[in-house]
């Protein structure tokens, strides 16, 4: 497991470091929109959302992070419209009412969810391609982080019910390899943060980061899934390696806000 896990950071953080920096803002959307449709994808796989109600989910997700990134004051009701095709789908697809509540929640959960959450990275690219860095270099330094201290310490769990396997251990080290992630992503790329700064959004990133995982831990737990996917061997599916960063992603942006005033 582990041995597939390097191998695969070792083959995908350079081509995304590449991507990402050396590339335009129309490469990174369309990168933007397969990440949230791959995801939004294994989330309804997770939960049997299929048929038309999946893919009209589907091609609302484009066109709200299309709406958030070129045309962001008409996003509210672009997103108020998606819920109501939803209901509608639902209303007309099957006569019987029985069951049209829980039919439709995963449908709008997941679209809440995933797109939802992911057009903040949009509006963080904004600030320029080296913030997206920041954001993933730091979750991942987190996640990193959190699965060798927690393999290696072991010791109490943190939420038994909603995932096993994770430690309190493991979530200290979250918050340390936030930290490591935030001070040398900004020593490297960010180089307007000060070390103080990159240090302490660090911190607030790998913390939150845990959130997003357990969040998404309670999904799976919840749908009866061990992963999300298997689209990266040892790691999971694409939801898996983005969980962390759906959460703390907002976040960042909020601090960006507040500090440049955007």
């Amino acid at each position: 497991m582990l041995r597939k896990r390097l191998i695969v950071a070792a083959v995908f953080l350079p081509a995304f470091y590449l991507y990402i920096m050396h590339l335009s803002m129309e490469f990174f959307f369309f990168l933007f929109i397969a990440v949230s449709l791959a995801a939004l994808s294994e989330f309804y796989s997770m939960y049997h959302v299929a048929g038309l109600l999946k893919y009209a989910c589907l091609f609302l997700s484009v066109a709200v992070l299309s709406v958030s990134n070129f045309a962001r004051e008409y996003l509210p009701d672009v997103f108020i419209l998606s819920v109501m095709v939803i209901m509608v789908i639902r209303l007309f697809s099957k006569r019987d009412p029985v069951s049209s509540l829980s039919d439709m929640s995963p449908a709008v959960i997941g679209f809440l969810y995933v797109p939802g959450l992911l057009l903040f990275q949009g509006q963080i690219r904004k600030f320029g391609p080296e913030w997206i860095i920041f954001l993933y270099a730091t979750v991942w330094a987190s996640d990193a982080m959190a699965y060798f201290l927690g393999k290696g310490i072991g010791g109490w769990k943190l939420y038994r019910e909603v995932s096993p396997n994770k430690t309190v251990a493991g979530a200290a080290g979250s918050l340390i390899g936030g930290a490591l992630g935030g001070l040398l992503s900004g020593i490297l790329f960010v180089h307007q943060l000060q070390g103080t700064s990159a240090v302490f959004i660090g911190v607030i990133i790998g913390s939150i980061s845990v959130i997003g995982d357990l969040v998404e831990s309670m999904f799976k737990r919840d749908a009866g899934v061990k992963d999300s996917g298997i689209i990266f061997p040892g790691h999971g599916g694409v939801l898996d390696k983005i969980d962390g960063s759906l959460f703390a992603g907002p976040v960042l942006y909020w601090i960006l806000t507040f500090i440049y005033g955007k």
